[in-house]
């Protein structure tokens, strides 16, 4: 991605400013207790999620995997919020491929439909289909893929040939399994997977038990992964000390770039505006789910927890801290009430649409060509959230940090070249 640039890498010192409602220190430690709680949460519905698919293995039926794909729903809720902390954290960014990467190329995984093709030039692994096949050959070397472990969906097949399309692990590699691919394009309708792709008595698709070994090593993998992440931002945990080793001035300097980042580039450009421009379902984060809308609206959450310094958990325990917001408000009134201003228009953009997904028209149905009124919610929401990244240029401004930079998007910085 190329980077909107407000200034150089690296923060200033602080200026000295009047007293605050809140010292800096204070307002890191609330951003450190946000983010262990929103990990902790996204950890405990992991586990909620693993009950769920164990249940659907020991007992496959529509019930079942219709628990398992609610559980992975709910589990995505805590998960999107925390992704504010991925611009700025390095321990976050380098962590979150394992869990969140996307868009992948599912015949790495299992079975496709013919219409996905059989071959791709950019990818020599498109149809590897693991569940499949018990040997693989990946650059040159045969893998042995008989018993299907975490450690062969990490160690040979996450980024096969280091291409980054070769999602074998996260979410979304969950999330195709139990729903399998969504082959109505911008049509109604989600993936529809038939729960005895897993029921190794009446086996359907093939290969049941191991995509039942797949989708049990994927689910482990989660957890595990999340268990390191709350660790790390845990009281002595290895976030927490990267983030404390930055000083007061880099400490702020890495909420607002994560803030930044995540509203323009990532949000606003690469998940929404991108797909809008191609009219394409394939540019949808949860694609085979239709659960897009959701993880939109949950990123604007979690940009909002972290601005305000406030958390709402799953689990009981919430966090209500000093915040970003509070030193603006000391520091500028006027631009703290245009920043809360910029912050609700956004979710109330992302509230229009999500109910008109949840009225019945899924986001990859918004973003079609020709659905002018779908097309122009979806807009709406990234107006709002180029909107509010002014705003938040204005607070890094305000907070005298200098030399941020937050993530672009060819798709609003460059927009002809995403045609050539």
């Amino acid at each position: 991605m190329k980077s909107l640039k407000f200034g150089l890498l690296a923060a200033t010192a602080l200026i000295a400013m009047p007293a605050l409602a809140a010292t800096p220190s204070e307002v890191l430690d609330t951003y450190g207790n946000v983010a262990e709680a929103t990990f902790t949460d996204s950890l405990s519905t992991a586990k909620a999620l693993k009950v769920a698919i164990d249940a659907l293995i020991a007992n496959p039926n529509e019930e079942t995997l219709a628990a398992a794909r609610s559980a992975w729903i709910a589990a995505r809720t805590p998960y999107q919020q925390t992704e504010a902390y991925r611009f700025g954290n390095a321990i976050v960014d380098d962590w979150e491929g394992k869990v969140n990467a996307w868009p992948l190329d599912e015949g790495l995984i299992d079975y496709v439909d013919a219409s996905y093709g059989e071959e791709s030039e950019e990818n020599a692994f498109y149809t590897a289909n693991v569940i499949a096949n018990a040997t693989l050959k990946i650059n040159g070397e045969t893998i042995d893929a008989t018993v299907i472990t975490p450690a062969l969906l990490t160690e040979n097949l996450q980024e096969a040939g280091e291409i980054e399309s070769n999602v074998a692990t996260g979410y979304h590699a969950i999330e195709f399994l139990l729903w399998g691919q969504d082959l109505n394009g911008t049509g109604p309708g989600a993936g529809n997977r038939p729960a005895t792709d897993f029921d190794t008595a009446n086996c359907t698709g093939g290969n049941c038990d191991r995509r039942v070994a797949y989708l049990q090593s994927a689910t482990d993998l989660l957890i595990s992964d999340l268990e390191e992440m709350v660790a790390a931002w845990s009281k002595d945990g290895a976030a927490r000390k990267e983030l404390a080793e930055k000083g007061d001035a880099g400490g702020l300097a890495t909420i607002l770039t994560g803030m930044g980042s995540l509203s323009y580039g990532e949000l606003a450009g690469e998940r929404i505006k991108l797909g809008l421009m191609l009219n394409d379902p394939e540019e949808e984060h949860d694609c085979f789910s239709d659960n897009t809308h959701m993880s939109h609206y949950n990123d604007v959450v979690g940009i909002r927890n972290v601005y305000f310094g406030a958390y709402k958990s799953v689990d009981g325990h919430d966090v209500d801290g000093a915040s970003i917001a509070d030193m603006v408000e000391a520091k500028d009134p006027a631009l703290a009430a245009e920043m809360t201003a910029k912050l609700d228009a956004t979710l109330a953009a992302l509230e229009v649409m999500k109910a008109r997904a949840e009225g019945g028209e899924s986001y990859d149905q918004m973003i079609g060509e020709g659905n002018d009124e779908g097309n122009a919610v979806v807009q709406a929401v990234v107006d709002a959230l180029v909107d509010q990244t002014k705003s938040i240029e204005r607070v890094v401004t305000a907070l005298d940090l200098d030399s941020i930079a937050f993530e672009g998007s060819d798709s609003l910085d460059n927009p002809t070249s995403v045609f050539q």
